[in-house]
């Protein structure tokens, strides 16, 4: 049985599909897609890269499934076709491919969460190749925002000088941290997030259990929601919401021993979340993120001031912007964890 990409897209794609559609016949060489994290805007693009590839498109433009251009795709090794990601997001994916068993073998050296020059350097001859189906290469790279300033400098003289017949398509969380020069030579293309309604819906035909709290949880994104339910990463998050709901500086020592090795770009998503959870508390009596903390969300919100739960979240904005590349990674955690302990000294 074939499966076209209609059948991988998301409940709440369909509108984005249709509007994509409208492009067909004037595609620019390159195409950002932006949005909310956790939505489903890789599946979306990667159903695009194959129905862009597929050599009998069906008349919604989606993949037919069953021709040697689908196949290569379904099988990863589609010859013009390339993926451009971070190495720590190669080796997730190939964990998952080889199994729990093939773990064990990961290199010693932590992988790079950017995008690297050389990466950008090694499309080189795939774009001066012929095509092996006289059709379009295409050439997928995210998260856009991943590229170091040498890689992105050279993305965009690619960029200004696009190779003929080859179709760039970027994805991006956060626009605000592209280069400008980037944005302006690339059409962007919004994918919204799906409703409340929607996206609860979907995650109960998944068989997800108290799917309201897990959507709450992860900011209404259904993606991270499903995972974190799942178990992946569901351990770090139950442990720093125990510190959070119970503060001290004893804690945060033990704490930061714990989740050192959860990164600490989530970490700190996590802990705005439930700071601005208190700021909401107080202001207008609605708890977001975390409502089955709302008890002792409740009893903290008592403690703190509203300007200082504004200068927190504005120091976690700040911690947020070197997250990425801590130095330590135990004392970057245990100095956030022991500023947020002291707002209620």
């Amino acid at each position: 049985m074939s499966v076209t990409s209609s059948e991988v897209l998301l409940p709440w794609q369909g509108e984005s599909w249709r509007q994509l559609q409208q492009l067909r016949e004037r595609l620019p060489h390159a195409l950002l897609f932006y949005g909310a994290a956790g939505t489903g805007k890789t599946q979306f693009v990667e159903a695009f890269a194959k129905s862009l590839l597929c050599e009998s498109p069906t008349a919604q433009a989606h993949a037919c499934g069953v021709c040697a251009s689908c196949n290569w795709f379904s099988q990863s090794n589609h010859p013009d076709y390339r993926r451009v990601r971070p190495e720590m997001l190669e080796e997730e994916m190939a964990e998952d491919e080889a199994g729990e068993e093939k773990k064990s073998t990961k290199a010693s050296k932590a992988p790079s969460k950017d995008i690297k020059i050389d990466q950008i350097r090694a499309l080189a001859d795939f774009m001066n190749v012929s095509t092996h189906r006289s059709g379009l290469r295409v050439v997928m790279l995210y998260p856009a925002e991943a590229l170091n300033t040498a890689a992105a400098n050279a993305l965009l003289k690619t960029l200004e000088e696009p190779p003929p017949g080859t179709m760039f398509l970027l994805l991006s969380n956060r626009l605000d941290r592209l280069l400008p020069t980037i944005l302006s030579r690339c059409r962007k293309f919004a994918l919204t997030a799906p409703g409340h309604d929607e996206a609860l819906a979907w995650l109960k035909q998944q068989g997800v259990k108290d799917a309201d709290a897990w959507l709450a949880e992860q900011g209404g994104a259904p993606l991270a929601a499903l995972q974190a339910a799942q178990g992946e990463g569901r351990e770090a998050l139950d442990e720093l919401l125990r510190h959070l709901a119970q503060p001290g500086v004893d804690g945060a020592l033990r704490a930061a021993d714990k989740l050192q090795k959860t990164p600490a770009a989530e970490l700190v998503g996590w802990v705005q979340r439930w700071l601005y959870d208190l700021l909401s508390l107080k202001s207008a009596g609605v708890v977001r993120y975390y409502p089955r903390y709302g008890k002792e969300l409740g009893r903290l919100a008592g403690r703190v001031d509203a300007l200082a739960l504004t200068r927190a979240l504005r120091g976690m904005g700040e911690r947020r912007a070197i997250a990425d590349h801590p130095l330590s990674a135990k004392l970057f955690i245990e100095e956030m964890l022991i500023d947020y302990a002291r707002l209620f000294d």
